[in-house]
């Protein structure tokens, strides 16, 4: 397979034949600097030059993850991940068994506009997302993450939510994060965040849905309002709930699914 390699800034950028040919401009002036079309056969696994299975740990949505072909796999042109009952991994604690994706140490970016044609199943315990994230290092010591959007349960509605080093770590932090939009998932929508050193902006089908900005209050900022200045990769994957809410309560026999049908990613030309 053909891949097109795009030297914007460490680290490379790859963008598969099966996607684009060559970088397109839109009409905002951002250039096409990643794209998966997800266009491999049916059956098969997502590209492994760009994608591989998070590890498994006590967080919801990757509690119950599996690198199984089972729960994350190409069918028509689409990226299907899936939570599926644990019925032949006997040695496997987990009651469900989840698919998700991530692109760390494969691909990653800073500032930019990604976009994420998407659709889930709207039932009970549902828990699917496509979202940015960091992972706490020396060279990147503060919690960013930055949801593109996230379906909770059987709730009509897309949720748009950014965690930085202070809401993470301070619940009463006082500044608008969270967005939640009337919306048919169980519909192809296009979802998107156009991040800038100074803001971020949720989109939804084009239209913008909410904004988050950086703050100028030098207090705030010491203790991580802003905490997006550094490359995040990308995260897509299919949960379940863990309850709380009746909307939010996995049902362990249902089979839940989300079709991702292509990733972009776009920089405004020249930037670095």
């Amino acid at each position: 397979m053909k891949r097109y390699i795009f030297l914007i800034f460490a680290p490379l950028f790859f963008i598969s034949a099966d996607s684009v040919g060559r970088p397109e401009t839109s009409a905002d002036d951002y250039v096409l600097i990643f794209s998966d079309e997800f266009n491999q056969p049916n059956g098969s696994a997502p590209d492994k030059a760009v994608w591989s299975c998070p590890p498994r740990s006590n967080k919801g949505w990757n509690r119950w993850v599996k690198d199984i072909p089972e729960v994350a796999y190409i069918r028509k042109g689409k990226l299907v991940c899936r939570a599926i009952p644990n019925r032949a991994h006997p040695t496997d604690t987990a009651k469900m068994l989840t698919g998700a994706v991530f692109s760390r140490k494969k691909f990653e970016f800073r500032y930019g506009k990604i976009e994420v044609r998407m659709k889930t199943n709207l039932k009970v315990g549902n828990f699917t997302s496509a979202w940015l994230r960091t992972w706490e290092s020396k060279e990147q010591p503060l919690y960013s993450e930055i949801d593109i959007v996230g379906m909770m349960g059987n709730l009509p509605r897309s949720l748009h939510t950014v965690h930085s080093e202070l809401t993470t770590k301070n619940p009463k932090h006082g500044t608008k994060n969270h967005f939640a939009i009337d919306c048919n998932v169980k519909k192809w929508h296009v979802y998107g965040v156009v991040w800038t050193p100074e803001n971020i902006v949720w989109t939804l089908d084009g239209k913008k849905v909410g904004e988050y900005r950086k703050s100028k209050d030098p207090q705030l900022l010491s203790k991580g309002q802003w905490s997006f200045d550094y490359p995040l990769f990308i995260v897509l994957n299919q949960s379940v709930g863990s309850g709380g809410y009746a909307h939010f309560m996995p049902q362990y026999n249902d089979i839940y699914e989300t079709q991702f049908d292509w990733v972009r990613v776009y920089q405004k030309r020249g930037s670095r």
